[in-house]
């Protein structure tokens, strides 16, 4: 077992990283909060696989289940969802200190962590992620959220879980696609604040893609201390905590265009990333030799890196205005300067990322 904790001052909480850790949740839960009652959210793939574990735990620590599925996909994350959450919570009789719990990937933490933010102003969350996305990246850091048809995670806040419980054996239930999709978020982290890590990552991938149990505790462990320092330092995004976003601007462009569901997150951060790293060796700021290397691991890992061709480049640069590291009617870019560095880049001039997605198109 592993843990990491988010130093947070009186809202620090722990990551605990180890098998059996869905069976242990009800213990942890009881142990925190003093409500009777629980809202464990989370989908009917993930439920039907997961739910039981966890509401079995919940029962033998004195603490009713009161489970709300919602459909799978991002298409979901909405107020309309989140109404529904709340009645199933209104319904059920649960105060403010009855937890929700979030089983699932980032669609799920986003709303359920969303929902417990908000109903009645705030009541205790805990992530139980069972995607690589969700267990190195979206369970922690506090960002909830949910989509506009104007934009990703548009609605939302800031709010700190009580708790996280990740569970590597999730992972061996997942599609291959599903954990490329979180591998870009971790291939991320080396880029943007840990060189050592991009350097193992380089000599250990495959080990990685095999789900070894030791390499894949090492990655989600790697992951969480980056974003726990970068957390620390910047909790509301105010200034570096932006870097998180290194090829979010046009990842978050991709899935917005190519409508909610065609691209998995992580494949849309890949290309993001992909075209920031370009977008900084034409600026001068990164060597022509990292490119090379972060392309690489990229496409050695199985993501994507060419910008769709049928996607307008036109229509991307305007979907980039609406991202939340803007100030002004200026696109600010997360560009890495090194392996092992980035930089927010304030107002890039529109014609230098048009240049550098179309240098990359398939």
């Amino acid at each position: 077992m592993k843990e990491v904790e988010i130093n947070l001052g009186s809202r620090a909480y722990k990551i605990i990283i180890g098998g059996g850790e869905l069976e242990r949740a009800g213990g942890q839960v009881a142990g925190l909060f003093g409500g009777s009652k629980a809202l464990l959210v989370t989908n009917p793939i993930v439920g039907a696989l997961f739910a039981e574990r966890v509401t079995a735990s919940l029962k033998q620590a004195g603490i009713e289940a009161v489970v709300a599925e919602i459909p799978d996909g991002e298409e979901y994350k909405t107020l309309q969802s989140a109404e529904m959450l709340y009645d199933r919570a209104f319904s059920a009789g649960l105060d403010r200190h009855c937890p929700v719990l979030a089983l699932g990937g980032g669609v799920v933490g986003d709303l359920a962590g969303f929902v417990a933010a908000t109903y009645m102003r705030g009541v205790p969350f805990v992530q139980l992620p069972t995607t690589l996305l969700a267990q190195v990246d979206s369970s922690v850091g506090g960002k909830v959220a949910v989509n506009h048809p104007r934009g990703k995670n548009i609605i939302g806040a800031f709010y700190q879980p009580a708790l996280v419980l990740t569970d590597p054996v999730t992972l061996h239930t997942l599609d291959n696609g599903e954990i490329l999709s979180g591998l870009a978020e971790v291939i991320k982290y080396g880029i943007i604040s840990d060189s050592a890590f991009f350097d193992w990552l380089e000599a250990n991938i495959e080990r990685v893609l095999a789900l070894e149990s030791d390499a894949i505790i090492h990655v989600i462990e790697r992951s969480c201390l980056n974003k726990a320092r970068v957390v620390e330092d910047d909790e509301t995004e105010q200034g570096n905590r932006a870097i998180l976003n290194l090829g979010h601007t046009v990842g978050h462009a991709i899935e917005a265009i190519a409508g909610y569901g065609r691209y998995r997150h992580g494949e849309a951060v890949s290309i993001g990333t992909a075209v920031a790293a370009r977008l900084a060796v034409e600026l001068g700021v990164l060597q022509a030799s990292e490119e090379i290397r972060i392309k690489n691991l990229l496409l050695r890992t199985g993501l994507p890196v060419d910008v769709p061709k049928d996607l307008a480049t036109v229509d991307m640069v305007r979907s980039m205005y609406g991202d939340k590291k803007n100030f002004g009617g200026q696109i600010n870019y997360v560009l890495p300067t090194g392996i092992g560095k980035a930089v927010v880049y304030k107002n890039m001039p529109e014609e230098r990322i048009k240049l550098a997605l179309d240098s990359l198109r398939l």
